[in-house]
């Protein structure tokens, strides 16, 4: 731990002390015993918002249900954390919500606990009449080229997780002294990539961004960002909201080819409105001449960004020393069929771009949890009908895990009230059998103190916040994360 944490850490906890901040919260401080109760004991695996959204509508809808939800990290929320953008502070709003649910008498929450080798799955299955596996997508899909473990290489998922503060990749330090960056994929997490790579720091000074990923972008001698995707326009992930904000962002100006847009109109009468107005918006970027403000602001930019089309990576090309990343060869593809269907193909021809930095955005992966919880591993996720993991009763799963990693907060929000619904429903005709109590977390106290593990509370993680909040007060900012593990156990169990 760095000496400057390591001040903090002491500072606050002595006003803690001072304001009686830390005196013990009998509500969220967990007191295993030998207890049993009569209550059904469902257990949650994953406190991101699949698992939350999942216990708020088991518990509201079910006056009968204990919901214990375990958590690897000390902290809390998942991807409302560790991956929104730092800039869309709106978003992480569901906090507040989540914060309600844990707040529950009858929702307990677990940090720090490691489902897999702190507890195993058998062992959960044995305190509970329900376990739902919500533990997201933790893994990213491989590129399959020549050069992917070129240093100078990230998957977004590390990216994304080093400007957030997760951390596994509080190290990543990656070298931002290049002039050209090549995004690979067109999606939101792509254009979350490119923009904080491009925003003014004066903005970013505004988020709960970590200061050393702030210090680096601040010194960041980046001037070009390629976005690059396999297919044409019409098949771009990103939402108008995201594209939108990286036409206005200020200090740049897009770069697209109007070559691109050849006689796509013509096919906007037959697509959905959303894709509709997302098409339009890149034509008219692409095809008009800019006027007003937007003439001015991106005839002084200083910075640029481009989606570039029909393109797939090959092989991920060295520096003269063979260690670094120095470029990036794509096949030229052209699509066969049309709209979401439509695939690419090669046409023989190649194409090199020179850069010192590639982020690959082409998709998370859900891990295996554990040998007894059946795994597609093709699809990257847990098999099931509608949340009831197949051939396992009393198992289940919600979010990435059960539907891969696609949507945004509201599909997850949707998908995890079904899976609530199917065990509500496997509860009312008995499927689920809950005639005999079980001891919920109280049977895990011996397993964790032998294993040596101390789980977090949330009013163990409310002191987290707190201190985020006040060290990022201190400098202007809505927090500043706590980046190290270790002084997240020493601060939640003071």
């Amino acid at each position: 731990m760095s000496a400057y944490c390591s001040r903090w850490t002491l500072r606050f906890l002595n006003r803690l002390c001072v304001s009686g901040l830390a005196k013990t919260n009998n509500k969220h401080v967990q007191h295993f015993s030998s207890q049993t109760s009569p209550s059904v004991q469902v257990c949650i695996v994953g406190s991101g918002p699949a698992g939350f959204y999942t216990a708020q509508h088991l518990l509201k809808s079910h006056k009968g249900i204990h919901v214990d939800i375990f958590e690897k990290l000390p902290v809390p929320f998942g991807l409302v954390r560790f991956g929104v953008a730092p800039d869309h502070p709106e978003v992480k709003n569901v906090i507040n919500t989540f914060t309600q649910t844990a707040h529950l008498e009858r929702c307990e929450f677990f940090g720090n606990v490691t489902i897999g080798s702190d507890i195993t799955m058998e062992e959960l299955k044995m305190a509970y009449h329900a376990v739902i596996l919500c533990y997201g997508a933790e893994g990213s899909r491989s590129l399959g080229v020549p050069g992917e473990k070129l240093s100078g290489v990230y998957s977004a998922k590390d990216f994304v997780g080093w400007y957030n503060g997760l951390p596994a990749n509080k190290d990543l330090n990656p070298d931002l002294s290049s002039d050209a960056v090549v995004i690979l994929g067109q999606g939101n997490v792509a254009l979350d990539v490119a923009r904080i790579l491009l925003s003014p720091v004066e903005l970013l000074k505004k988020t709960d961004i970590t200061q050393a990923s702030l210090d680096s972008v601040a010194a960041s001698k980046i001037k070009r960002v390629v976005i690059v995707g396999r297919r044409g326009p019409l098949q771009v992930a990103c939402t108008i909201k995201e594209l939108r904000e990286m036409v206005n962002l200020p200090g740049t100006k897009p770069v697209l080819d109007r070559r691109d847009f050849e006689g796509i109109k013509d096919a906007l009468k037959d697509i959905a409105r959303p894709r509709k107005r997302l098409t339009e918006l890149l034509m008219k970027v692409a095809m008009e001449e800019p006027s007003g403000r937007d003439a001015e602001r991106w005839a002084a930019a200083s910075q640029e960004w481009s989606l570039r089309f029909l393109r797939s990576p090959i092989k991920i090309l060295p520096t003269a020393d063979g260690k670094k990343v120095a470029g990036i060869r794509f096949a030229v593809t052209t699509l066969e069929g049309s709209g979401e269907n439509a695939k690419a193909v090669l046409t023989g021809q190649e194409e090199e771009v020179s850069c010192g930095l590639i982020v690959s955005s082409i998709g998370y992966k859900s891990l295996p949890i554990d040998d007894g919880v059946p795994f597609d591993e093709t699809q990257g996720v847990i098999p099931n009908d509608m949340g009831r993991v197949c051939q396992t009763p009393g198992l289940y799963c919600s979010g990435w895990v059960k539907r891969g990693p696609t949507g945004v907060i509201a599909t997850t929000m949707n998908d995890s009230f079904e899976t609530a619904r199917c065990v509500l429903e496997d509860i009312d005709s008995r499927v689920l059998d809950c005639s005999m109590a079980k001891p919920g977390h109280h049977a895990l106290r011996g397993l964790l103190e032998k294993r040596g593990v101390t789980p977090v509370s949330f009013s163990g993680w409310e002191k987290i916040d707190a201190l985020e909040v006040t060290r990022g007060d201190e400098i202007g900012k809505p927090r500043e994360k706590l980046l190290d593990v270790q002084e997240m156990l020493q601060l939640a169990r003071a």
